[in-house]
């Protein structure tokens, strides 16, 4: 099976003037005006409107805006991202929520407008030294959590079985060393929530396209995936990208032998490697080949890991 080793972390990005008129009426009182220009962000998986927006006088907003269509989840995941980052203390590195609101059946999320851009790609060491740092510091400084989220085993329950699903499911095409171990990586991937288990507050989904850098700062964007867990999670299940997207590989970058976190880097990569066999969801074409070359990174990782030969 081939596999785009580089696939975008880009979905199909609704076009502001397609957003609900109602909503966007809202958006405009806030911004005090009408809207002067609308650019599209790319990055990210979500099928609805991601827009810098910029009134005649000046004023910005960051919109994110989502209806019932064509992903029936995606209206609960932004509402999970309104009472997340209505929650989260100044202290952390992401950008500020403005407000929020619904109508007929969307969601709208309106945050203050970050003039930074997303790393290059691919990585830049320079950049990349640069973020890790700065998620290893968000994690400390989360240490114990200051505000109240779901345990990572809540967060992430019917996710991290990937193994463990694909024991009774077609194995047509997995990688030789995932079938001859899938029993015994079965068996490690279920003491992942208890080897996650910790007092920090997590992102829960680090990648390139959640990352904002200035000049003076590194913000992380997107928490609907936010949950306490151990403080190393971050870091550890933002690697397989960074490599996928032309960094080194993890093995470089974590060194740490623990088996709590080789318990974990199973997990995720059952569940990178087990949702890559699935269809597309609704509106994220592009979400399945992201996953999957993520999954050929991790399980190489894991091979390392295990030792298992």
């Amino acid at each position: 099976m081939s596999v785009d080793t580089n696939p975008p972390a880009a979905g199909t990005r609704l076009p502001w003037h397609e957003v609900h008129p109602a909503a966007r009426a809202a958006v405009e009182e806030l911004l005090g005006g009408p809207v002067a220009e609308a650019v599209t962000q790319s990055g990210g998986f979500s099928p609805g409107a991601a827009v810098r927006l910029r009134a005649a006088d000046g004023r910005r907003l960051f919109v994110k805006a989502v209806g019932p269509e064509p992903n029936p989840d995606s209206a609960g995941i932004y509402r999970a991202e309104a009472k997340i980052a209505a929650a989260l203390p100044a202290s952390v590195p992401a950008p500020r929520l403005i407000a929020t609101f619904e109508v007929d059946g969307w969601v709208v999320l309106a945050f203050e407008d970050i003039e930074g851009r997303h790393p290059a790609m691919p990585w830049r060491r320079d950049e990349l030294d640069r973020v890790t740092a700065a998620v290893a510091r968000m994690s400390a400084e989360l240490t114990p959590a200051p505000m109240a989220a779901p345990p990572i085993a809540e967060a992430f329950e019917g996710s991290f079985d990937g193994w463990r699903r694909l024991r009774g499911a077609d194995t047509a095409g997995l990688d030789p060393w995932a079938l001859r171990h899938l029993d015994a990586l079965a068996e490690l991937e279920s003491g992942w929530a208890r080897a996650a288990e910790g007092d920090t507050l997590l992102h829960g989904d680090v990648r390139a396209d959640n990352v904002l850098l200035t000049e003076e700062r590194v913000y992380v964007v997107d928490w609907p995936w936010a949950c306490v867990g151990a403080a190393w999670f971050d870091v550890v299940a933002m690697l397989p990208s960074v490599a996928m997207q032309g960094g080194p590989p993890p093995h470089e970058l974590f060194t740490d032998p623990d088996d709590r976190v080789t318990r974990v880097i199973a997990a995720f990569t059952g569940y990178l490697v087990s949702r890559s066999r699935r269809p597309a969801p609704p509106g994220l074409p592009t979400l399945r080949a992201f996953q999957r070359a993520q999954g050929v990174v991790a399980l190489e990782w894991l091979k390392r890991r295990t030792g298992w030969a």
